[in-house]
């Protein structure tokens, strides 16, 4: 390979010391989070196995199924809708544990707070992908209908909700640093969001005027869309727009990273 213009011989180009950075952190998120724990597959997968299982009974027994669902078992329903917030709330709240969790590595000038936070946000995005498959041929294997009619529209969904947790988690990752209390409101309002998020009641069933304050949430957006792509005739609530929950997505990831590019010092002092 060709040297850069003007770079001493056998000098290593920025992208590359980047990419040796990501990759170094990456091995090291992966070994922590997968192998710290001599249970930690299994609670990966039993963790939201259980979640779902509690929340598809509670639902089961008080809403008596899925008959507010038009066009759409109630169990793939719920266990789709979960599995996409899921995505989004680990990727919010683990970024915001990334650049403590890091301290050490910003004595290396080559290590910046905002690259924990994006492996972090990949490899918890890589392994909330290989859990939904799991859940998809688990689902399959029982009877389940689990298979999405139109994939592409389910890959664009599940990328778009991928991406709107990175967003929230380069947000979050800079306020709940500077500012601790950010960080327990945080987590205090993440099981309110799944309720007025549509992940466990239909907010079809809302009356339209609460529906309209609600939608201003971008994760039902992403949520009715991925399921659009597994119920091709799924009446999606009224509103949805990928077009809405994308410009808030480039928002978010616009605000983050200048947020750690003008705190940048301030973090790693932290």
């Amino acid at each position: 390979m060709a040297n850069v213009k003007g770079a001493p011989k056998g000098a290593r180009t920025p992208w590359q010391v980047t990419r040796s950075v990501w990759y170094a952190m990456f091995v090291r998120e992966a070994l922590s989070r997968t192998m710290g724990d001599r249970m930690g597959w299994f609670w990966m997968i039993f963790e939201p196995f259980a979640l779902v299982a509690i929340m598809v009974g509670i639902r089961s027994f008080v809403g008596g199924g899925g008959r507010l669902i038009t066009n759409a078992p109630f169990m793939p329903w719920m266990i789709i809708g979960m599995m996409g917030f899921f995505l989004v709330r680990e990727g919010m709240i683990r970024g915001m544990g990334a650049i403590d969790g890091n301290k050490a590595l910003f004595a290396y000038r080559q290590v910046q707070p905002i690259d924990p936070v994006l492996v972090r946000n990949f490899l918890e995005g890589a392994l909330r992908s290989l859990v939904f498959l799991i859940f998809i041929g688990g689902g399959l294997m029982l009877g389940l209908d689990m298979y999405p009619d139109n994939a592409i529209r389910a890959i664009v969904a599940w990328l778009s909700l991928w991406s709107l947790g990175l967003g929230l988690g380069l947000v979050t990752s800079v306020a709940a640093t500077l500012v601790p209390e950010v960080g327990i409101v945080i987590r205090m309002i993440s099981l309110p969001l799944l309720i007025i998020s549509g992940v466990i009641l239909p907010l079809n069933s809302l009356p339209h005027w609460l529906l309209e304050y609600l939608m201003l949430n971008p994760i039902p957006h992403g949520l009715e869309t991925l399921r659009l792509g597994f119920f091709e005739n799924y009446k999606v609530v009224q509103g949805t727009s990928m077009l809405y929950m994308w410009l808030f997505t480039f928002t978010l990831i616009s605000l983050g990273l200048l947020m750690h590019l003008r705190f940048v010092d301030k973090l790693k002092a932290k």
